[in-house]
């Protein structure tokens, strides 16, 4: 493990989403999305998305110091209701800020890597109906060709979408996330809907791309972490990751439609029909896993068995070798390269004299960091590894209280300070790898 076994061409990146880094929720001719109607009392402390990082007015800055960090690579999010505010309507003004993004990466040595969309639905197709609604099948399509046609002369990597487990599940049907919706029963419907659109996205970036492209799918994964690795504990994990409870809805659910067009049935009530299975299958280059802790039998594991230094301030178990199983898991199930789409740690960091000390996070990102170390080493392909994330940022329905960000920011000031974890990612950076 001490020989450099990173490629040249690895991307060492960080990735973020723009509802929540953004902010400039409502000017130069952006429509609010769902995230930025939620109704009191559904976000803690009541904290919105509309000013965020404002990293639309401070995109110049924020790759600055993407360069300082020594980034190869930038997964970010494009905000559908700022691109087309309005059924039918264009917003050039939204299109350039992207274009101007692109442009600022690239001239600064850094891969841009597209999400077409991390969650920030347009209220306006809500109104529709949204994912309950067969209507946003040719809506998608239509938003991804006009971001196609406007950044794929210089975008290579697409990523039609972001972890569907969550923004069905936890935004139809636990009602944890917009729109805040709980309707068990309607899973079934929504994931045809959901994945019948995404296939018409890849199809629509294949058609519309002015390059020769890469697509892939971030999944919200994870697995099973084998009790020890003989064959019979890999074979078991290996089963439990694709089978067993949140092993069948966070990746067999999703996988095996698009990438192997084959149905799934779970818990006897949920089923993906075999008719939609042609339409479903899609050709992609590559699979992202997000991936943060291991696959437990409830969830993330929050037991009191688990000491508080193997936790994150969220309560998610700390345990690299989670990655590595995830990274394996999914490529001899499904035979693609991988994308690390996201991996970090939400912890309380605060500015000292001007400094941010995390060590937890530097142990937690060399630990994980030495798990794709070991994938790669034995020859599966790792397409990167995007460090989530980038800054601290507006978490969803936790607000502004856990910090993933290798960047502080001041939310009153917008100041960034970068952290001891961002040095360290920089020196990992500067030596391939070998540093692990």
């Amino acid at each position: 493990m001490n020989e450099s076994v990173f490629p040249k061409d690895f991307f060492w990146g960080a990735a973020t989403a723009a509802p929540q880094i953004e902010g400039g929720w409502n000017v130069d001719g952006r429509s609010p999305s769902i995230w930025d109607v939620a109704p009191a009392g559904k976000i803690k402390n009541n904290d919105t998305c509309h000013d965020a990082c404002d990293q639309y007015h401070r995109m110049k800055e924020d790759v600055a110091l993407m360069k300082e960090l020594g980034l190869k690579s930038y997964r970010f999010s494009i905000s559908w209701p700022r691109v087309i505010p309005a059924e039918g309507k264009v917003n050039p003004k939204g299109l350039q800020f992207y274009s101007e993004l692109v442009d600022e990466l690239i001239a600064n040595g850094i891969e841009p890597m597209v999400t077409i969309y991390h969650w920030d639905l347009p209220v306006w197709v809500q109104e529709k109906g949204g994912w309950l609604s067969e209507s946003i099948i040719p809506l998608f399509a239509e938003y991804t060709k006009v971001v196609v046609e406007a950044l794929s002369d210089r975008v290579k990597y697409w990523i039609p979408m972001n972890e569907p487990q969550c923004f069905i599940m936890n935004g139809h049907m636990t009602g944890n996330h917009a729109p805040f919706i709980k309707n068990y029963l309607a899973l079934s419907k929504l994931t045809r809907i959901c994945l019948l659109a995404h296939a018409e996205s890849v199809k629509t970036v294949r058609k519309h791309a002015k390059q020769p492209v890469k697509i892939g799918i971030a999944m919200a994964a994870g697995a099973f972490v084998p009790k020890d690795e003989s064959d019979g504990s890999v074979q078991q994990a290996r089963h439990d990751s694709f089978y067993k409870g949140i092993g069948t809805m966070g990746n067999r659910w999703w996988g095996d439609p698009i990438l192997k067009g084959q149905t799934v049935t779970a818990y006897g009530v949920y089923r993906t029909r075999k008719k939609d299975m042609p339409r479903i299958q899609c050709d992609l280059d590559f699979i992202g896993v997000n991936v943060y802790a291991p696959f437990q039998n409830n969830w993330y594991g929050t037991s009191d068995s688990v000491p508080e230094e193997r936790k994150t301030s969220m309560g998610w178990v700390i345990d690299g070798r989670c990655l590595y199983w995830t990274i394996r898991f999914y490529h001899e199930r499904y035979g693609l390269p991988i994308l690390v789409t996201e991996n970090g740690m939400a912890d309380n960091d605060t500015v000292t004299d001007g400094n941010v000390t995390d060590n937890k996070r530097i142990g937690f990102m060399k630990e994980y960091l030495a798990n794709v170390k070991r994938a790669v080493s034995e020859g599966i392909p790792v397409l990167g590894y995007q460090y989530w994330s980038l800054m601290d940022n507006f978490e969803w329905a936790e607000g502004y209280g856990p910090r993933f960000g290798l960047i502080h920011v001041d939310y009153e000031t917008k100041k960034r300070t970068l952290k001891d974890s961002a040095y360290e990612y920089k020196r990992i950076i500067e030596t391939g790898g070998d540093s692990l």
